[in-house]
């Protein structure tokens, strides 16, 4: 996956587009409003092509090769749901793991929370998640796990 130029807005109002998406970007935007954003395309892990959302720059140390540029949020829109990356780590697990339990409906893989709707997540749980994130940033604590 490559950082693009792409415009994030023009994006999020493309035809394809769940609306969804917007929405969820706007409570990224909303609980973290200092971080870059920008779109990233490519072939994701898997090998699937993809399209995220990056929020926030972070250099991602990898078990086996180089470190890689990465995000500290990522939001994506798959074929029926949407996908969130929160690449935040504390005490050695993702922070999607600490607050699955209550997140809502949403299948949570290490560092990726799926969902339906935004709806289907609790809007103040996530929030919470995702300042936390944040914090990991000032704090510079390492995004692995």
């Amino acid at each position: 996956m490559r950082r693009t130029a792409e415009d994030v807005d023009a994006y999020l109002h493309g035809d394809d587009v769940a609306p969804d998406l917007a929405r969820t970007d706007a409570v990224v935007r909303d609980v973290l409003p200092g971080l870059s954003r920008s779109l990233w395309r490519g072939v994701f892990w898997g090998g699937t092509e993809q399209v995220i959302i990056g929020y926030g720059d972070i250099v991602q140390p990898r078990p086996r090769g180089a470190d890689v540029e990465w995000f500290l949020v990522g939001l994506a829109q798959q074929r029926r749901h949407l996908s969130l990356y929160v690449n935040a780590v504390e005490d050695g697990a993702y922070l999607g793991r600490r607050y699955a339990d209550r997140l809502g409906r949403a299948k949570v893989g290490a560092a990726s929370i799926s969902f339906a709707r935004l709806d289907d997540l609790d809007e103040a749980v996530l929030r919470e998640m995702l300042a936390h994130a944040g914090r990991s940033l000032d704090e510079g604590t390492p995004p692995t796990a």
